[in-house]
C-alpha cells in the first residue's frame, strides 16, 4: 500500500514538472500594434523541429493584421494580409533564427491587439524513462489522460478569453457609437426645435408691423 502511494505521487510530480516544461517550449504573447507599425519576433530553430504560429487580432479596426514568416534565408514560408486570426504548422529544413512579423501599416489611425502563440516542437514523453515496449500500466494511462485533458483545457481557456476580450471590444466600441449617436440625435432635435420657433415668432412679427392706413 505504502508502494502504491508513493507510486502515485512520483506520477504527480512527473505529470506537473512535464507541464511545466512544455510551458517553456511555447511562446505566448499579446501586445499593441499600433497604426502605420510592424513588429518583428524571432526565435531560434534546430532543423527538423515541427512548429505552429497561431494568431488572433483581438481588438482594433476592422480585427484584421498582415502576418509574415521567413526562414533565416529569408524565404518567405507564409504570408497572409488582413487577415483577423489564423494557424500555420510547418517544419524546420534548416537551423537559424526564424523571424514572423505582424503588420498594420494599412491602417492609418487604428491601433490594434494582437495575440499570438508559438510553439516549437513536440512535448516531450511522459514518461522518458519508461521502456516504450512494454504497455503502459493503469496508473500511467490515467497520468497521459489527465495530460492531454490539461492541455485541451488551457487550450480552451486561451481562446474563451480571446473571443471574452474581443466580445468586450465591440461591445464598448458599439456602445460608444450609440452614445455619439443619441448625443448627435439631440442637438439635431434641439436645433431642429429652436429654428422653428424662431421661424413661427418671425410669422407673427411680421403681421404686427405690417399697417394699414385709411386716407380721409
Amino acid at each position: 500500500m505504502m508502494g502504491d502511494s508513493r507510486r502515485i505521487r512520483v506520477l504527480v510530480q512527473v505529470l506537473c514538472v512535464h507541464l511545466l516544461c512544455g510551458w517553456v517550449l511555447t511562446s505566448e504573447l499579446t501586445f499593441e500594434l499600433p497604426d502605420n507599425a510592424k513588429q518583428c519576433f524571432y526565435e531560434d530553430i534546430v532543423v527538423g523541429t515541427k512548429c505552429t504560429l497561431e494568431f488572433q487580432v483581438v481588438t482594433g479596426g476592422h480585427y484584421d493584421v498582415d502576418c509574415r514568416l521567413e526562414d533565416p534565408d529569408g524565404t518567405v514560408l507564409y504570408k497572409e494580409m488582413k487577415k483577423q486570426y489564423d494557424s500555420f504548422t510547418f517544419t524546420a529544413a534548416k537551423n537559424g533564427t526564424f523571424k514572423f512579423c505582424f503588420s498594420n501599416e494599412f491602417s492609418t489611425f487604428t491601433h490594434k491587439t494582437v495575440y499570438f502563440d508559438f510553439q516549437v516542437g513536440d512535448d516531450p514523453p511522459l514518461f522518458p524513462n519508461e521502456n516504450r515496449v512494454t504497455a503502459l500500466t493503469q496508473m500511467e494511462s490515467a497520468c497521459v489522460s489527465i495530460h492531454e485533458a490539461l492541455k485541451s483545457v488551457i487550450d480552451y481557456q486561451t481562446h474563451f478569453r480571446l473571443r471574452e476580450a474581443q466580445g468586450r471590444s465591440r461591445a464598448e466600441d458599439l456602445n460608444t457609437r450609440v452614445a455619439f449617436w443619441s448625443i448627435g440625435e439631440a442637438i439635431i432635435l434641439l436645433v431642429v426645435s429652436i429654428s422653428q420657433v424662431v421661424l413661427l415668432r418671425s410669422f407673427f412679427s411680421d403681421r404686427k408691423t405690417t399697417t394699414t392706413r385709411v386716407g380721409s
